[in-house]
């Protein structure tokens, strides 16, 4: 059940991610190739000459989520009222959709270290609410996994929320904290290779973290690279009896904030349950837009995005950027 890697292998990660490509168009290749390509089925039958595939690497999908000035969900935005930056540079889009109904690849990450002990039984029952929720069958796709002194997955990708739910009751406390870890293990090794529409991580805890060998800085770049949101919900205790926010919570908001993902710091520990309903609720409502940058350079670089939408005042969520390709990748 230990799933921490060794040197070599974060070593062979890294190289991955920096020096071929993660993904700006990855994405879109793959919901291009057609089903039966992508499902495995008839693996090893030659079925005619194979074709050269070339990746678009040009193509850069961005999912958005806007809110009113109460912090209520817009629901009726038309393509006409967007408008995408690169580097401050307008961008024209190719692609512009509610994404309501699209398959979803759901990572749930839980801190089980010692300073989640008083809280345990009330973040179960909110994560079983959540996979039952957010997780429908033949669709989506949920896992599990846990972060003390090790990281666990404790259920892999499943589409049934009563073996996820079964596997959150199975959960136990630990000690230490490898938060920075669990969060490059379910970006690389879970997520990134996925072909769903929307990758998303959802974590737990308190932000804290004291034995890890990723930073908040290499935890965000992972999952920029691999583009995948990450949500948060704090349980500090600071949060539950009103203090003023920790640098644990500032941490979770800039994970979330980074990626693209939303920070929740419910005011008590009985209020979990609703942040996971909201979480779930957004990712029913997000906005999915496209567009073929007009920087054409692989090198490597971070390229910040920047949305606006024309008319009503809205406040959007969506990630700040993306590390543009190295080189090209083509598959024979």
């Amino acid at each position: 059940m230990n799933c921490l890697r060794n040197g070599r292998r974060r070593f062979l990660w890294r190289a991955i991610l920096t020096g071929l490509l993660l993904p700006a168009g990855l994405a879109v290749f793959c919901s291009q190739v057609p089903a039966q390509d992508r499902s495995g089925a008839g693996a090893g039958v030659s079925k005619g000459p194979k074709e050269k595939i070339q990746i678009d690497v040009d193509l850069v999908n961005v999912l958005f989520t806007a809110r009113d000035k109460k912090g209520n969900l817009v629901p009726d935005l038309t393509r006409d009222r967007v408008r995408v930056f690169e580097d401050g540079r307008l961008q024209t889009i190719t692609n512009f959709s509610r994404e309501s109904d699209q398959p979803l690849a759901v990572v749930l990450l839980m801190d089980t270290s010692s300073s989640a002990r008083a809280s345990l039984k009330v973040q179960q029952e909110a994560a079983i609410d959540f996979f039952h929720n957010t997780i429908q069958r033949k669709r989506d796709k949920g896992l599990l996994m846990t972060f003390d002194s090790t990281v666990d997955v404790l259920q892999d990708f499943v589409d049934d929320p009563d073996r996820l739910s079964k596997a959150v009751k199975s959960v136990r406390i630990g000690g230490g904290t490898k938060m920075y870890d669990a969060i490059q293990l379910a970006c690389q090794e879970k997520l990134a290779g996925l072909t769903a529409p929307r990758r998303i991580l959802v974590l737990i805890g308190d932000g804290d973290d004291n034995m890890s060998y990723e930073t908040l800085d290499s935890s965000i770049a992972i999952a920029q690279r691999s583009e995948i949101s990450i949500y948060t919900i704090s349980t500090n205790n600071s949060g539950f009896f009103g203090m003023a926010q920790p640098k644990q919570d500032k941490i979770l908001k800039r994970l979330a904030e980074s990626t693209g993902g939303r920070a929740y710091f419910p005011p008590k520990i009985d209020d979990l349950a609703m942040s996971f309903f909201r979480v779930s609720e957004e990712l029913r409502s997000q906005y999915a837009v496209a567009y073929r940058s007009t920087n054409s350079s692989r090198d490597g670089a971070f390229r910040r995005i920047k949305i606006n939408v024309k008319g009503k005042k809205v406040k959007l969520q969506y990630r700040k950027g993306y590390y543009a390709p190295s080189s090209v990748l083509s598959q024979k």
